[in-house]
C-alpha cells in the first residue's frame, strides 16, 4: 500500500499541517480524527489496515487529515469566541486548501467522500452539508450532530451555523438542498453500547427525512460501543458493501 506523509504551511490555521495519504488510486476518502487526535489516529488505531484491501484494489484513495479541536472545543481555558474563530478556520482549510490538494493529486473529478468517528463525524457532517458542490457525500459513524454538546453552554451564530442539528432545519436555499438530495451517499451509523447515542443520529437522520433528503441510518446493538473495534468493523463493511 502506496503511503505518503506530506504538509504544508496553512495560511488559514497559520501553522504546518500535515496529511496522510494511502493508496494510489479511487475516490477520495478524506478522513477527519476524533476529538483532541491527529492525522495519523485511523492508522495508529488499526482502522487503515481494515481497509487496506480497498486502497490496495484501487477503489479509494485515503487523505487523513489533522484536528485542530485541541485549541477549540477541547481547548477548555479558550474562549468561546476564540473556539468558533478556530472552528471556521479549519473549515476554510479544508475546503480553501484540502480540497483543491485532492483534487492536484487524484484529479479534478475524483469523487470525494468525508468520513470520521465520533467528533470526526459531526466535522465531517459539517463540511458536506456545508459543500455539497465540492463533497460528495459522508460516512459519519457515532456521531452527535449538535455542536452544544462541545460548545460548554455558549451559543451564537458560528455555533448555529456549524450545528447540523440546528441550521438544517431551517436550510431554505435551494441549490443547495439540491445538491446534498443528489448525493447517493449520506451514512449516518451507530452502535447502541457503552458511550454510543444512537438517538443523536436518528433525532438527525429525522431532520434529512423531513428535507426530503436521501440517507441511510443503521443502528448497530448494545454490543457496539462507542470504541475502535466499532469503527474498525463498520467502515470495512460499509465500503464492501456500499461503494
Amino acid at each position: 500500500m502506496e503511503r505518503i506523509l506530506t504538509s504544508w504551511y496553512s495560511p488559514r490555521l497559520q501553522r504546518e499541517m500535515p496529511v496522510a495519504v494511502y493508496g494510489h488510486y479511487g475516490f477520495a476518502l478524506l478522513m477527519v480524527p476524533t476529538a483532541a487526535a491527529d492525522y495519523l489516529e485511523y492508522e495508529r488505531f488499526g482502522l487503515i489496515d481494515t481497509i487496506r484491501p480497498f486502497i490496495e484494489g484501487g477503489m479509494l484513495k485515503v487523505y487523513s487529515v489533522n484536528s485542530i479541536n485541541n485549541e477549540s472545543w477541547m481547548n477548555k481555558g479558550a474562549h468561546p469566541r476564540h473556539k468558533t474563530w478556530m472552528h471556521q478556520n479549519f473549515n476554510g482549510y479544508i475546503f480553501e486548501e484540502v480540497i483543491p490538494f485532492i483534487k492536484s493529486t487524484s484529479g479534478p473529478d475524483t469523487p470525494i467522500i468525508i468520513s470520521g468517528a465520533s467528533f470526526g463525524a459531526l466535522h465531517s457532517m459539517n463540511l458536506f452539508l456545508k459543500r455539497p458542490d465540492v463533497i460528495n457525500g459522508v460516512i459519519a459513524m457515532s456521531g452527535v450532530y449538535d455542536l452544544t454538546e462541545y460548545s460548554s453552554g455558549h451559543f451564537d451564530d458560528d455555533v448555529y451555523f456549524n450545528s447540523p442539528q440546528h441550521y438544517m432545519p431551517n436550510l431554505t436555499d435551494h441549490n443547495t438542498l439540491e445538491q446534498i438530495r443528489r448525493s447517493n451517499h449520506i451514512h449516518i451509523f451507530s452502535g447502541s453500547g457503552p458511550y454510543e447515542d444512537p438517538n443523536a443520529s436518528r433525532s438527525f437522520a429525522s431532520i434529512l427525512y423531513n428535507k426530503g433528503i436521501n440517507y441511510e441510518l443503521d443502528i448497530w446493538g448494545s454490543e457496539w460501543p462507542h470504541d475502535w473495534n466499532t469503527w474498525r468493523t463498520m467502515l470495512p463493511h460499509y465500503l464492501d458493501t456500499r461503494f
